[in-house]
């Protein structure tokens, strides 16, 4: 494959400079990263520029599941439900190195709001929903069944719990995946490039004006066509491009908290939702951690600012701990949180737990697609969705060379389902079996490129580097592994053997090398700035 580093990025800044596009894309999360891909498989010619980096918006800061929805279904939302089983198992075939089944158990109590035999029959519809295609069905357990399988959870008012299957996934690694497989396909790709203005010539967009965040430098990239897919940042990011711009978006706040496993011995996920309410919040067992949320809340401001805070963490430790009691889950158990903000789509409604999950496309005749709302685990169908629609905007003779969809494709040859399991089989030493789990075949090449001597992590870095466009310390230890959210140090232990990978690949002087450092431990004191609140208003 070809390489999708930082010298690619500089690669791709010069083409944006000379080149001309059918269509630019604003926003390197999944979304953004779903439409590159769809559109470059078809044969267009595409730019997608990201103001900072991949997934570093709400696609890094998801529950991690790829789910249908099963709360959604009290709202008869059942179109939504169906759409997202349907391409929850695409993904099982497509990306088998990044979403995995996962059972979820619904434990249910005397004052739950919904009852084990009306829950039992929505469990049900759940599974026609999914066309039986499901990696098991769902079950029904007793009290004392139930307590077999979760010893931990609350036994006092428990009637029993239903069983059903869903997934989780590595969010960001699939954003970074799915650019990774646009780049193969001819896309031309940048992050760190945030775009500042338009230029509409006879009512119809010709460039858009974008800045080099690293250097500061502006220059403009010509394009037939913007496909906007910006998230939480689209009321900002619109009036910056068209004029006359009228706010579409109900931001909400999600935070979520991760903990050490020994702390929380899943046998599955678990649905916690609170009783008074239509809030759910899920606890996640997954190989690194235990993953407690999320609340759902409105939010007003720039994304980029939103923080969790100590209110924010008592009610999910709340939760937590009225359905594992025993367990006297505190503060101190927490390794770290994550808060980001869903892009919901204004619909009116009176809650925030009840606006509408489904996605919004909008057109503009001047030569603009903005796109809002929307659930992660369909991400592959809305970009089918937009692309196709954004071709109509295209003369029937340029359109007569672009193929119909093509995404339904493992993202590489790499993490085909056979490749992937037979990497899995292959691999013999530590670091052999930890990269097969996350790169299936490719892992046998990493060690190879970079050195069978190195260790684990310093593999990851060269990985990371050289094949998912990461620029710095920050952002690998965020959104290219998980060593922030599930070591107990954020991983600083690894810090120095890591490090000597930047500054050798990325020819870091030392005073850069220090300052990436620096913003490391800054931004893992802001995430967690929380933390000082918590204790000080006991």
């Amino acid at each position: 494959m070809k390489e999708f580093s930082y010298k690619t990025r500089q690669e791709n800044l010069q083409r944006l400079k000379s080149e001309k596009f059918d269509i630019l894309i604003i926003g390197g999360g999944i979304t953004g990263a779903g439409v590159a891909r769809d559109a470059a498989l078809r044969g267009l010619k595409v730019a997608l520029v990201e103001a900072s980096d991949f997934a570093s918006g709400t696609s890094s800061r998801s529950s991690k599941l790829i789910h249908g929805g099963i709360r959604y279904l009290e709202n008869f939302d059942f179109h939504l439900v169906f759409e997202a089983l349907s391409e929850r198992a695409k993904l099982f075939k497509i990306a088998p190195h990044l979403v995995h089944p996962l059972r979820f158990m619904i434990p249910i109590f005397e004052n739950s709001r919904v009852g084990l035999f009306k829950m039992g029959l929505g469990m049900w519809l759940y599974d026609i929903l999914a066309l039986f295609r499901t990696p098991q069905m769902h079950e029904k357990l007793k009290r004392q069944e139930t307590l077999s399988r979760m010893p931990i959870v609350r036994g006092s008012d428990l009637i029993g719990s239903c069983v059903y299957s869903d997934a989780y996934m590595d969010d960001d690694r699939l954003v970074h995946e799915t650019l990774r497989s646009a780049h193969e396909a001819g896309a031309v790709i940048a992050n760190y490039t945030r775009v500042t203005a338009s230029e509409i010539f006879e009512q119809k967009v010709r460039s858009l004006q974008v800045s080099d965040v690293l250097n500061a430098e502006s220059f403009g990239i010509d394009c037939d066509h913007v496909v906007c897919t910006v998230g939480p940042w689209t009321d900002l990011v619109g009036p910056q491009i068209v004029d006359n711009w009228k706010s579409i978006l109900r931001p909400t706040k999600g935070i979520h908290l991760t903990l050490p496993k020994t702390r929380l011995n899943l046998s599955s996920a678990v649905v916690m939702g609170a009783q008074e309410s239509t809030r759910i919040v899920f606890a996640i067992p997954r190989h690194e951690m235990i993953i407690i949320g999320t609340t759902d809340t409105d939010f007003r401001g720039n994304p980029a600012d939103v923080k969790a805070d100590a209110d924010d963490v008592r009610y999910l430790l709340k939760i937590t701990n009225e359905y594992f009691p025993e367990a006297k889950i505190t503060e101190a158990d927490i390794i770290s949180s994550y808060v980001g903000v869903r892009p919901l789509v204004q619909d009116g409604s009176g809650s925030e737990g009840k606006t509408s999950r489904e996605h919004t496309i909008l057109d503009d005749e001047r030569g603009f697609t903005f796109v809002a709302g929307g659930k992660y685990t369909t991400y592959r169908l809305m970009a089918e969705q937009i692309v196709d629609r954004v071709i109509r905007f295209f003369p029937r003779d340029r359109r007569q060379s672009w193929t119909s969809c093509r995404t339904v494709s493992a993202l590489n040859r790499y993490t085909t389902e056979s490749a992937f399991s037979e990497a899995k089989i292959k691999a013999q030493t530590q670091n052999e079996k930890f990269l097969a789990e996350r790169y299936g075949q490719e892992a046998f090449s990493i060690i190879q490129k970079f050195g069978a001597e190195k260790s684990y992590w310093q593999l990851e870095a060269y990985q990371a580097i050289h094949n998912t466009m990461c620029l710095n310390l920050v952002d690998f230890y965020t959104r290219r592994v998980p060593l922030m959210l599930s070591h107990a140090d954020h991983g600083l232990a690894f810090l120095d053997e890591v490090s000597q990978i930047f500054q050798s690949e990325l020819n870091l002087s030392e005073s850069q090398l220090k300052e990436q450092q620096q913003a490391l431990h800054r931004y893992i004191e802001s995430e967690l700035a929380w933390r000082q609140k918590f204790i000080e208003s006991k």
